[in-house]
């Protein structure tokens, strides 16, 4: 889910919650160097030049080996509400009597915060074994017992050395001013967009505190199903998360309906004794409705917690207020777990596609296109599906189709939930990179011109075969689900969200084929390129007053046509210099 913005260069208010006032934190990071947690995120982060689509030739961790190592990782790690004045130094030393540290890093919240991961699971028993449930006078305490911890000190602390003391180190995106001095400072529109992306996607901590937070709910969760597992899914793990993104969680209940290994003897069965209810769909609202008051009477650090049990996909919404995230749990969503797969391999393939997500969905932001209140907006998975069908059309292809994913698979990645077909090749060391490399500065430009022509009025957009198809109904924008193939991801547009996007793409379009024709001066400290795009009144700037709009647009669009036929692509995609004064 996006996170509530207006202007991006002319505020960036990138923490800010649509259903809460949490704060997002702010990390300090102490980690130890060359940890499994670095490793992690070198793997989750695909690094190369996103400029040619260089090839990273170490080999790629499966979606579900990174899940399984993260989860593992949290699991070995506790969440330590500390005071605010703390000597790093002391309170390591305190915690490593229950045995070595293999990293661990503070951050700021509603309060300040540690994260420390053990090296062994032990430590952390040995440590929970140690701790008490506090007196609270007056008021009773609920005996819950989780790796969520409080740190108190007996006495008080000594004054400490400014040396001792943890140094802040944001980790958010830079404010506005610093962002727009960075794009404008860029050698080329590809380092723009590759700049955005370094500011924007999820830190190592962040993504860390995201798995944490999904294994402190499982803890509650075991509590009624103990075999059962949270699993975060959507941004914050499909490659294409940014700081201050909502944290979805799947309860996975798959381990817990398994039948028994053990080899039964004679004639003999034996199964649990269970409660009957009409369908999967009843049943998944109770066991909901359970964990979502469990959250809401024992769960440490879950507020405002909300049963929305009647949607078309029933879920527990809550703000988990030591780590700052907005979180939404529901469970029978696999499908949407495996979504989160393909985008993940899909993110991971080339590094210019995460760069081209992140720059439009900033560009849809901007302009209003997109909205973190539900309504008619376009979405952003829509945006990234458009993405990944515009880079499935490049000559070579970039991204193959779903469909060619299909014929990839081997008999271990069949996949079928609930009658759909989710089968797809699941290594991505068996898919073949792609031979294109267009400049991002290329794509971000066809990008527009291409969905500023899109015939939305008879087309649908399908990745499964990389092709427009005539469209099933009449909604203004279709989107096929990839793998709920009769379901529109993006039903919800009307025609009015639609052609404001058509308007957007051609406008910006235009700007940047201005700008092939007559390159800015290197010393001009005007906003060019990406960051042009960026601020909201950028597009409105360019419009010819005099006419009515759809001559503006017809003639924009002329303009653009004529200027891509006269003028070549600088092929390194670095800023032209004019040598005329």
């Amino acid at each position: 889910m996006a996170v509530r913005g207006v202007g991006l260069l002319s505020r960036l208010p990138l923490c800010a919650q649509t259903r809460t006032r949490l704060h997002c934190p702010t990390f300090r990071r102490l980690s130890c160097a060359g940890t499994v947690a670095a490793d992690l995120g070198r793997e989750e982060q695909p690094s190369g030049s996103a400029e040619t689509g260089s090839k990273d030739k170490a080999p790629k961790k499966t979606f579900s080996e990174v899940q399984d190592e993260r989860r593992e990782q949290a699991q070995r790690t506790v969440l330590i509400h500390c005071p605010n004045k703390i000597s790093a130094k002391k309170f390591l030393k305190y915690l490593s009597q229950h045995g070595p540290i293999h990293s661990h890093f503070f951050y700021e919240s509603f309060g300040f915060y540690a994260v420390v991961e053990f090296c062994q699971k032990d430590s952390v028993d040995s440590l929970l074994n140690g701790a008490r449930t506090p007196t609270k006078g007056v008021e009773a305490a609920i005996p819950f017992r989780s790796r969520f911890l409080n740190l108190k000190l007996k006495s008080p602390a000594s004054p400490i050395s400014e040396q001792s003391l943890i140094q802040s180190s944001n980790q958010l995106p830079p404010a506005s001013r610093k962002l727009s001095e960075l794009l404008r400072s860029a050698e080329s529109v590809d380092d723009q967009l590759n700049t955005l992306l370094k500011e924007f996607q999820l830190t190592e901590e962040n993504t860390r505190l995201r798995y944490l937070t999904c294994s402190l709910i499982e803890d509650v969760a075991a509590a009624y199903f103990p075999d059962c597992t949270v699993r975060p899914f959507g941004s914050s793990v499909n490659t294409f998360g940014k700081l201050g993104c909502d944290l979805d969680m799947f309860l996975d209940l798959d381990e817990t309906r398994k039948l028994s290994t053990h080899k039964s003897i004679g004639n003999f069965l034996m199964e649990f004794q269970v409660k009957n209810v009409p369908s999967e769909r009843i049943a998944t609202q109770k066991i909901l409705s359970v964990i979502g008051e469990c959250l809401d009477h024992f769960g440490p650090g879950c507020v405002g917690v909300q049963k929305i049990l009647n949607a078309r996909c029933p879920l527990v919404r809550f703000s988990h207020q030591a780590s700052g995230f907005q979180c939404d749990l529901t469970t029978n969503n696999r499908i949407a777990l495996k979504s989160s797969e393909l985008l993940y391999i899909y993110g991971t393939l080339d590094a210019r596609v995460r760069a081209l997500v992140c720059s439009v969905r900033c560009w849809a932001r901007v302009h209003s296109l997109t909205s973190s209140i539900p309504g008619a907006w376009i979405t952003n998975f829509s945006l990234t599906m458009m993405v990944i069908f515009f880079l499935q059309k490049r000559s070579p292809p970039i991204l193959p189709t779903l469909d060619t994913l299909r014929t990839l698979a081997d008999a271990e990645d069949k996949c079928v939930i609930e009658g759909n077909n989710c089968t797809f090749i699941r290594d991505l060391n068996k898919i073949k990179p792609s031979e294109n490399t267009e400049t991002l500065e290329l794509l971000l430009k066809e990008f527009f011109e291409y969905f500023g022509n899109f015939a939305f009025n008879k087309n649908s957009i399908n990745i499964r075969q990389g092709r427009e198809q005539n469209k099933p109904d009449s909604s203004p924008l279709h989107i096929q689900n990839p793998f709920e193939t009769s379901l529109n991801i993006s039903k919800n547009v009307n025609q009015s969200q639609l052609q404001r996007f058509v308007e957007l793409a051609r406008e910006s379009a235009w700007v940047l084929q201005q700008e092939d024709a007559d390159p800015p001066s290197p010393s001009s400290k005007q906003p060019w390129g990406l960051a042009a795009l960026l601020l909201p009144s950028a597009a409105q700037s360019k419009k010819v007053q005099k006419k009515p709009p759809s001559e503006r647009i017809k003639s924009l669009l002329e303009s653009v046509k004529s200027n891509s036929t006269q003028s070549s692509t600088n092929t390194n995609g670095k800023r032209t210099v004019s040598t005329q004064t």
